[in-house]
């Protein structure tokens, strides 16, 4: 006769202290009690404990092998500091000698499953697709990545807009356009029961919507009153290929019509990517039609719930246009045949998300002859004297808006290089070697005559 049985354990976070408990009841001599961790799904048995009667020390389980009486015995096992790995099955072995034959053992187990929880380490809230430009008339989609790494099981991820909830839609995969862009493709994804690629949800502005030629002719025709007719869905890139074109010639605003919007539909999609760790990275991407007047200074926060977790972590960023572009220009005092850099040192507000930098030069093309350079920083190599009080525009821009911003370069006179003597690449003018030259005529010509 003999029963073994394990007490169940709850969830455990990394580092606490795991106490394994076997409960065994027999009426018969005890042999030996053996825990096992399963790995490699089972095909693999690591002994992690040992007890042996026959050389145990302890007497006090030799009772009178003819009392037959009902023992009842626990063996525990501590797991100090558990982590990752020490998740999975536990196995505890009991054997006890057979009243028939002492050479013979009767031997019953028991299994347990130990969940070792992780709480996520790191969480994070980018934005997709960006540097992007700034669009006034044309809507584009934006999207808020949320990365949430080191946690076991997978948290559960949501978004949050000025501390609101945000009740968005599923996506079973990610929008196929990250612009406004569409087409065909729209009514496709409709028909194979997919999210529509255009976001948008906003009134239409009726002077800048196209309308089908069949409803142009009836509406002519008395057939069918105009405000029968239903508002075409969807950006206006998305029109089928029987609509008429019709470009936007006046804007009596800063922002178009359809940019006015008191409630944007939103759309979520969740990722896991296990880690060899046994963790997992989850990923929430959060994607709308960006409208630039209201969501301007809007706070997006990303948070996690996770069992490990006694609060939710969480990761906030503000939507914000540039301003105001801090510009600082090395050297200060910028001679013929210098390199001069201009760089964009900052703002005078914290922008979210990253802008896109465009360099021109007013009236002309740049030093190197292109008409704008994107980057941070422009760089003027051997600036020569010509482009002395020329001026240069920095445009900054996010999808939430643009801002520019000039300086003038002040060239001043290099003493090392003579007056008149540099070219427009900033080296030593090719007169001298005009010159030089003329010199050398002028001497043969006296020489002739």
């Amino acid at each position: 006769y003999l029963t073994v049985s394990i007490e169940p354990l709850p969830p455990v976070v990394v580092g606490d202290s795991v106490t394994l408990k076997c409960n065994i009841k027999t009426d018969g001599r005890m042999r030996e009690i053996v825990w096992y961790r399963v790995t490699e799904g089972g095909t693999i048995r690591q002994k992690i404990f040992t007890f042996d009667a026959m050389f145990s020390t302890n007497s006090s389980h030799m009772e009178n092998y003819r009392k037959r009486e009902e023992l009842v015995y626990r063996s525990t096992v501590r797991l100090p500091d558990v982590r990752i790995s020490d998740n999975g099955p536990y196995e505890c072995h009991v054997g006890i000698y057979d009243r028939a034959s002492w050479e013979k053992v009767v031997l019953a187990s028991a299994r347990v499953l130990l969940n070792v929880m992780a709480p996520p380490t790191s969480i994070s809230v980018v934005a997709a697709d960006t540097p992007a430009p700034f669009s006034r008339y044309q809507a584009q989609n934006f999207t808020l990545v949320c990365v949430v790494a080191g946690g076991k099981p997978a948290p559960l991820v949501y978004f949050k807009r000025d501390g609101e909830p945000i009740e968005a839609t599923p996506l079973p995969e990610p929008p196929s356009s990250s612009s406004g862009g569409g087409g065909a493709g729209s009514d496709r994804d409709l028909q194979e029961g997919r999210a529509p690629r255009n976001l948008l949800h906003r009134d239409l502005d009726d002077t800048k919507v196209p309308k089908p030629l069949w409803a142009a002719e009836e509406e002519v025709q008395g057939r069918r009153p105009p405000s029968t007719l239903e508002p075409p869905r969807g950006l206006a890139a998305e029109r089928g290929p029987a609509t008429e074109a019709i470009p936007e010639t006046v804007v009596s605003r800063e922002f178009p019509r359809w940019v006015h919007v008191t409630e944007p539909i939103y759309y979520v999609r969740h990722a896991q990517l296990p880690i060899s760790d046994g963790t997992v990275e989850a990923r929430a991407t959060l994607t709308w039609t960006l409208n630039p007047q209201i969501d301007n200074e809007a706070l997006f926060s990303c948070e996690v719930k996770h069992p490990a977790l006694s609060m939710p972590m969480q990761a906030e960023v503000t939507l914000v246009a540039p301003k105001g572009p801090k510009i600082t220009m090395t050297p200060t005092r910028a001679r013929v045949g210098d390199t001069v850099r201009i760089l964009v040192q900052g703002f005078q507000n914290e922008v979210f998300p990253e802008p896109l930098f465009t360099w021109t030069r007013v009236g002309s093309r740049l030093l190197d002859g292109s008409a704008e350079h994107d980057g941070k920083e422009l760089v003027l190599e051997r600036v020569p004297a010509e482009l002395n009080g020329s001026m240069y525009r920095c445009t900054a821009q996010n999808p939430l808006g643009s801002t520019d911003t000039h300086t003038r370069l002040i060239v001043f006179e290099n003493p090392n290089i003579p007056r008149g003597t540099e070219d427009s690449d900033g080296s030593i003018s090719s007169r001298c070697s005009f010159q030089l030259a003329l010199a050398l005529t002028l001497t043969v010509i006296l020489e002739l005559t």
